[in-house]
């Protein structure tokens, strides 16, 4: 069984994968949102969320495939900072957030 398992596990994503999918789901949010949010607190939340997403990055790539528990963890790690930072509801931020990522 442990040879199936090494067969099949991918390898851990790159920095430069992890902090484009940041991007993309903070883009995602902030469209879904409709509110203009400034660029320069956009890149600050990618900064955070990135740092976030190191931090935690085994538990992260373990529970790939379960979006639902990852938008959890969004929630309960990372929604509360945005929402300061961008000064908007966070029921709604993480309402977007949900919407946008799938889970």
């Amino acid at each position: 069984m442990k040879m199936f398992q090494e067969k099949h596990a991918s390898p851990l994503p790159s920095p430069r994968s992890i902090r484009r999918a940041c991007s993309n789901e903070l883009y995602r949010t902030v469209k879904r949102l409709k509110r203009h949010i400034p660029a320069p607190l956009v890149r600050e939340a990618e900064e955070l969320y990135f740092k976030r997403v190191i931090g935690n990055l085994m538990w992260i790539s373990e529970n790939k495939s379960n979006r639902k528990k990852l938008a959890d963890w969004w929630d309960e790690e990372v929604s509360a900072d945005i929402a300061e930072l961008w000064d908007v509801d966070r029921v709604k931020l993480t309402q977007a957030f949900r919407d946008a990522f799938g889970g």
